[in-house]
């Protein structure tokens, strides 16, 4: 009997140091992590533990650039916002914002105020903005930072050439629509713009993502074609004058055009080459390949159609 109480209390004591072991300090490479961490992740690290919470709140570094995304731009609204900001303690360098349609232009400008070294503002996508509220955000950064400034602005409403020639002016973008004809703007391609998850203005190397579309003279995004030798005359538009492909950024004929199950428009070479639902044989593009729904015990997938279908067939056979 004393053998088997000596023989449990010595594993009862190699349990505890070894969850002693594992609850200790993280190793110091964590901290050095943090910086590269995305906004959603690095405010849920600070729930880990004390050490990696007085990490993430007095660090300025991990707060120097910002991105909001998806899943919090939703829920992110102007008094979240200027708390997460603050934390940089006015050092505040890039801030994107995207699709975050509850930020207003008073909450930007409040954020703008209290970072005076600002010089990247991405904010596609950023519904509650106004045109007017962009301009005013573009001049108070530009008036007091002598660098250059970076500004991302698509899918913000009502936005016209009038408003774009104010800004080009305050970004300091002369450029005649006569030098844009003879091709000296800065290429940009769809796929590429799409595909870039920092928001740095390096991926495009433009100052700011919005042009005059030369085939309907309205505001938008204008891409060119990355195939050295398009078959069309000029192939440079919008998204809505010129269809192109979701992968690759090519420009799609009508009879070229393959479909998708994410209702994207894709070319017939990279229809081939993605991965198809078992059922409808419709491929997802990259950018919207999370919607597929995976199937036990196959490597093979259902899009988000064929998955709600084949419920519904389960749940009627159930009944």
């Amino acid at each position: 009997m004393d053998v088997g109480i000596s023989h449990t209390t010595e594993t009862e004591k190699q349990e505890i140091t070894d969850c002693s072991i594992q609850s200790g300090p993280p190793p110091e490479a964590m901290f050095f992590a943090l910086a590269y961490l995305p906004l959603f992740e690095l405010l849920s690290m600070g729930q880990v533990c004390r050490s990696l919470r007085d990490a993430v709140n007095n660090d300025i570094l991990p707060w120097l650039t910002i991105m909001v995304k998806r899943p919090l731009n939703s829920r992110i609204t102007d008094d979240f916002l200027m708390k997460i900001t603050a934390r940089g303690n006015g050092r505040l360098r890039s801030l994107a914002l995207v699709n975050c349609f509850k930020i207003t232009d008073d909450g930007l400008h409040s954020v703008i105020a209290q970072n005076p070294h600002l010089n990247k503002l991405y904010i596609p996508g950023c519904t509650g903005l106004t045109p007017e509220g962009v301009i005013r955000a573009a001049k108070m950064i530009t008036e007091r930072n002598h660098n250059v400034l970076t500004l991302k602005i698509n899918g913000i409403y009502n936005i016209n050439e009038e408003h774009l020639k104010t800004l080009r002016s305050l970004l300091g973008i002369n450029q005649t629509r006569e030098q844009q004809q003879q091709k000296q703007w800065q290429t940009v391609y769809m796929h590429e713009y799409k595909r870039f998850s920092n928001f740095r203005g390096e991926e495009t190397g433009c100052s700011i993502d919005m042009d005059i579309c030369p085939k309907c003279n309205e505001a938008r995004m204008v891409f060119d074609c990355p195939r050295e030798q398009c078959e069309r005359e000029w192939c440079r538009g919008c998204y809505l004058c010129i269809p192109r492909c979701e992968e690759c950024g090519r420009c799609v004929e009508l009879e070229e055009q393959s479909d998708a199950a994410c209702k994207e428009i894709l070319c017939l070479d990279c229809w081939f080459q993605l991965p198809k639902c078992n059922f409808c044989n419709k491929p997802y593009c990259n950018q919207h390949a999370f919607q597929q729904c995976s199937l036990p015990d196959s490597s093979g997938f259902l899009c988000d159609v064929c998955h709600a279908k084949f419920i519904r067939l389960v749940q009627s056979r159930l009944h």
